[in-house]
């Protein structure tokens, strides 16, 4: 298992061979969490990509609307997840905007849980954050929440969504942990140090959504570094924030 020492995770990328993140919209996995993908896929972990939705209603560019924004984006998630070595993207094809935490939903990650059959889980949390409150869309806390459902119980329950084993194969499935990002109570933290250069890279890579931030390299490492501080990291280290939920 991981080591854990005083608030600090000490990542040992080996221990996860596989890594499925559910998240609402593009660019939500790259500002969470791309520095500690980029340290698990050059371990050799297969990563792979859940998004609810295509991020339609996301963006500056009004000229690209009804539809053309969803498929910009579809692209740009694809370049960014390039950039830290992940190529296997799913999209649901939700409604930005406009996801809640159904039952639908439940069994359309539960899906994915079952064919990715990962060891660990990523996903915003279902919380309001009022310290900060972009992590606080509704969309993430509705993913959040529908993923958590998803994991526990649906996934391992054979008897949940029945379907999805009698028409579609799918055996049920136990993941290990998950790790929620934009919280209010981060426990648990990764050194993502000499991943930053390519987690900035695959924000870049969201051109409708990061082209308009001044200083978007200053801000990234100086979230980090914040991070990296509260766990303890030497000075000049960077790190990304999770709540660890043990879930096996």
């Amino acid at each position: 298992m991981p080591n854990h020492e005083e608030g600090l995770l000490v990542l040992d990328e080996a221990e996860f061979k596989k890594v499925l993140m559910v998240v609402a919209h593009p660019d939500d996995i790259d500002f969470g969490a791309a520095g500690t993908v980029a340290r698990l896929t050059e371990a050799g972990a297969e990563v792979a990509y859940c998004l609810v939705t295509d991020g339609d209603a996301g963006g500056f560019d009004r000229a690209v609307d009804n539809g053309g924004m969803a498929a910009l984006r579809r692209t740009e998630q694809t370049a960014a997840a390039k950039c830290v070595g992940v190529s296997d993207l799913r999209f649901l094809g939700y409604q930005d905007g406009a996801v809640e935490q159904t039952l639908g939903l439940r069994r359309d990650i539960a899906r994915v849980i079952r064919q990715a059959r990962p060891d660990l889980v990523i996903t915003s949390t279902p919380e309001r954050n009022y310290a900060r409150i972009s992590p606080s869309h509704p969309d993430h806390r509705a993913v959040g929440g529908a993923t958590l459902d998803a994991v526990y119980p649906d996934a391992r329950n054979p008897y949940a969504f029945p379907e999805l084993l009698a028409d579609e194969g799918l055996e049920a499935w136990t993941v290990r942990e998950v790790w929620l990002t934009g919280g209010m109570t981060p426990d648990h933290y990764v050194d993502v140090t000499s991943t930053v250069d390519r987690k900035i890279a695959a924000l870049r890579a969201h051109e409708s959504q990061t082209s308009h931030i001044p200083d978007l390299d200053g801000m990234i490492r100086g979230m980090l570094s914040g991070h990296a501080a509260a766990a303890g990291l030497p000075e000049g280290s960077y790190a990304e924030a999770f709540q660890r939920v043990i879930t096996a």
